[in-house]
């Protein structure tokens, strides 16, 4: 498979999309974090100090979608048409997942921005909590799925 970034020189490049077809592009990706019990516990009974975790978190992960071109060097701007971060509970292991979709119309995939989206929203919990709780891991990162462009549908397994 060849890398589509770099050129035959071996040179980082941004790949030209010019000739692509517009399509309506998905993705949704995910990513958790685990904490300890009375972390878990401020977040779903939304009694941080610094406010309302999940609210924030969820704004900065659209947030970070939106500027996905600005930190990853080599990634399009697009015009992100949705953006929805959700959260889920694991009320035994005192995790939280964060769930991102994103949309557009364009013509190169959003994967990166529904990865990121949910990077930083992972990333705002751990820095709203991290006075009560410094053990927090930030794991699973991961596109769940993807469709629209030359390649079609993808769903993790």
């Amino acid at each position: 498979m060849e890398l589509t970034h770099i050129n035959k020189k071996g040179e980082a490049l941004m790949v030209d999309v010019s000739k692509k077809e517009e399509t309506k592009r998905i993705a949704i990706a995910t990513g958790s974090i685990s904490m300890n019990k009375e972390s878990y516990i401020m977040i779903k009974n939304q009694s941080a100090k610094k406010g309302d975790v999940l609210a924030i978190a969820r704004v900065a992960g659209i947030m970070a979608a939106k500027q996905t071109s600005s930190l990853i060097p080599l990634c399009h701007p697009l015009y992100i048409t949705k953006a929805n971060v959700d959260f889920s509970f694991n009320d035994e292991k005192y995790i939280v997942e964060s769930i991102v979709s994103i949309a557009c119309v364009g013509k190169t995939g959003i994967e990166m921005e529904a990865l990121t989206g949910a990077t930083v929203s992972l990333l705002t919990i751990y820095d709203m909590l991290k006075a009560v709780d410094r053990t927090m891991v930030i794991s699973n990162i991961k596109l769940l799925k993807k469709d629209g462009g030359k390649s079609g549908y993808y769903e993790s397994t």
